[in-house]
């Protein structure tokens, strides 16, 4: 253990002995231990495999190239929603930890074997929407809206959904959603006039009324 990961591991707090039992586990594997990112990560033949990380509610093991592994135990979780390579394995102690540690290996090594075999994460074009969730249940259940939504541009499309997501609450996604419904159905973008021109256009003064 070199000086990062003891200062590391003297620093865990409540994780302390949840670090030290998956550490152990990780390194039956015959990883390569590191410290990168200001955490213990874990390679094979120089690429990384899992990293450990310690969260307020939860401790995990960050697997790199998760979405590739078949999680045939469903453990394993997306860190955010925009998430495509990346998943977790969340612990709530070190009993959990313990419990699962015949999986944990097995993930381990199904990562390893990934690696080995050359397996790649397909990452979706930058230029895929991701919608919010309340506006995709919103569509599934209204086939005009659906229909209205997705023959608009994707420059609108994206506008509309770039709005619709910075509402914090859910209950608000939704109002704003169905404030714009009569807009999205006459084929109108966010920022249109009813006179068919963008406000951002030249052409267009502003004194238009608006949908």
């Amino acid at each position: 253990m070199n000086s990062e990961l003891e200062i590391y591991i003297s620093k865990a707090g409540k994780w302390q002995e949840e670090t030290i039992k998956i550490r152990k586990i990780i390194l039956d594997c015959n990883l390569t231990e590191e410290f990168k990112w200001g955490k213990p990560c874990y390679t094979f033949q120089n690429n990384n495999i899992v990293i450990i990380q310690a969260f307020k509610e939860y401790f995990a093991l960050g697997f790199f190239k998760g979405a590739l592994l078949k999680d045939a135990h469903s453990l394993l979780v997306k860190a955010g929603e925009n998430t495509q390579a990346g998943r977790q394995m969340r612990f709530l102690d070190k009993k959990d930890i313990e419990q699962k540690e015949p999986v944990i290996k097995s993930y381990l090594f199904e990562s390893i074997e990934a690696e080995n075999a050359g397996l790649k994460v397909e990452f979706k074009k930058n230029t895929e929407l991701v919608f919010v969730e309340e506006l995709i249940n919103m569509l599934d259940g209204n086939a005009a809206l659906k229909t209205a939504f997705e023959a608009l541009t994707p420059g609108r499309q994206r506008a509309y959904n770039m709005f619709f997501s910075e509402a914090k609450q859910s209950a608000t996604r939704v109002s704003r959603i169905e404030k714009y419904i009569p807009r999205i159905l006459n084929g109108k973008g966010i920022n249109d006039c009813v006179c068919g021109m963008s406000k951002k256009l030249p052409g267009c003064d502003g004194s238009h009324k608006y949908i």
